[in-house]
């Protein structure tokens, strides 16, 4: 595991920055989309990857057909950006493909008020995916046990000659390592279902460089099974890799100062005290109780999904793996801590969860959009584990701007208001009724779409189309 990460600065001066873009949000699309592509431009990219932002220049159906099975089309997801977010000292521009409003705007918002802090301090473990053979019907555990111990050695030997390509990057088997499942008691949820002996099961850890490392380890264990079988005694069942990457974790930690909570972003630093008690409050919610932390930490998922999809990387092996970590102990709770500093006159939010990501293989070699998304994130998209620090980051953003609207005027006002938007559409509105029709229903607290159609109506009746 990399050296503790180092506290963030507690200094409250603001950072200047290349991914703060002043009134974004009130642009164009095409005047975002201008200005983001002239980024790209400036890093001497290829036309081709400039055309993947453009909206018949991604995922291609005949691409797609090859992608996976039974294709019948492409379905397509807004691709926002996050701005304002420092990690590690850098400037970063964070591409978020998500369908749900106020996700990266609640992002971008918390990036700003970080950034008074010094931003997101990032620690990544090495990128270590493990795989698991299921070893069964083993007469002797305990010499099963000892016999494997004995030939670990022997075992990462040959699992490295099965993954020749990632030794040559630095990367393959860095353990190998047993485990003995009792079998379930009785009065277990299962127990009534588990009627089969012990079970002893080797854990092989490989490095996986800037990989996921899903196929290599899954060839790994498929191909030491054999051995396995012959030093256990035992008969191989399962061979396939472990989601719950907890040796291959991501932390996050940031600092707002109480004056940049302060009601409108002013500089009140009670006020912006009373706000960051509230989110300490909200989070300890969540710490005891699972209803609670189911949501809160869909919350976390909101952001890190979003960059995960954008980026190209399997977003359901980072989701199965950050809910079984928030269960880890027995007892489901959240993935992020809040408390208050008030000698720094800061709130500190923290976040720990697994993060298997990678920046090569799978969608990330095929999918345009994902390559142009990862573009113009920069340098922070070139390694796993600055990718992973960076989702990190997103995850306890979301978090805090999900809480800060919850113990302020309510989670409901400011999505409701983006929400607005997607009902009029619903409603059948065109592009250039849907900010009006979107106003009034938010005026009047109607955000219904049957409101919405008569809105609609009336606009159409007053100004023909």
């Amino acid at each position: 595991m990399s050296k503790p990460a180092p506290e963030a600065p507690t200094t409250a001066s603001p950072v200047v920055l290349g991914s703060r873009i002043s009134g974004f949000y009130r642009l164009g699309l095409d005047d975002r989309r201008s200005l983001l592509l002239a980024r790209l431009t400036q890093g001497g990219l290829a036309p081709g990857l400039l055309a993947a932002l453009e909206p018949l220049g991604g995922l291609s159906t005949p691409v797609a057909d090859r992608m996976i099975e039974n294709v019948v089309g492409v379905l397509g997801l807004p691709l926002g950006v996050a701005l304002n977010f420092v990690v590690d000292g850098a400037s970063v521009i964070v591409p978020m493909a998500v369908e749900e409003p106020s996700i990266v705007a609640a992002c971008s918002h918390i990036a700003l008020l970080a950034a008074d802090g010094g931003g997101f301090v990032t620690e990544t473990d090495a990128p270590i995916t493990v795989g698991q053979v299921q070893l069964l019907d083993v007469r002797d555990v305990d010499m099963a046990v000892a016999r494997i111990t004995a030939a670990t050695a022997e075992l990462i030997e040959a699992a490295n000659a099965l993954c020749p390509g990632l030794v040559e990057r630095g990367g393959g088997c860095v353990s190998v390592v047993t485990r003995v499942l009792p079998q379930l008691p009785a009065d277990d949820v299962h127990g009534d279902l588990d009627d089969g002996g012990p079970m002893v099961v080797v854990h092989i850890a490989l490095d996986a460089r800037e990989a996921m490392g899903a196929n290599a380890v899954n060839t790994v264990v498929e191909g030491l099974s054999a051995r396995l079988e012959a030093l256990s005694g035992g008969r191989a069942c399962l061979r396939i890799l472990t989601n719950l990457a907890d040796e291959r974790k991501a932390r996050a930690r940031m600092r707002i100062p109480y004056a940049s909570l302060g009601a409108s972003g002013g500089d009140n630093d009670d006020a912006g005290r009373a706000v960051a008690k509230g989110i300490v409050e909200a989070w300890r919610f969540a710490a005891r109780d699972p209803y609670r932390a189911c949501t809160h930490n869909k919350g976390i998922m909101n952001g890190v999904d979003a960059v995960a999809i954008a980026t190209g990387n399997d977003w359901r092996a980072i989701e199965a793996g950050a809910h079984a970590y928030a269960a880890r102990t027995g007892r489901y709770t959240s993935l992020t801590r809040f408390f208050l500093d008030d000698d720094a006159r800061c709130l500190v939010g923290t976040i720990e969860l697994p993060m298997a990501v990678g920046t090569v293989g799978g969608a990330t070699r095929v999918h345009p959009t994902v390559q142009a998304a990862r573009a113009l994130m920069g340098p922070a998209a070139l390694s796993a584990r600055s990718l992973a620090g960076v989702m990190a980051a997103v995850g306890l953003a979301q978090n805090t701007g999900a809480l800060k609207a919850m113990v302020t005027e309510g989670i409901q006002k400011g999505h409701m208001a983006l929400h607005a938007r997607q009902v009029a559409l619903a409603a059948g509105a065109t592009a250039a009724e849907v900010e009006a029709v979107a106003a009034v229903i938010v005026s009047e607290g109607t955000v219904r779409e049957a409101r919405a159609k008569e809105v609609l109506q009336t606009l159409r009746e007053g100004y023909p189309r």
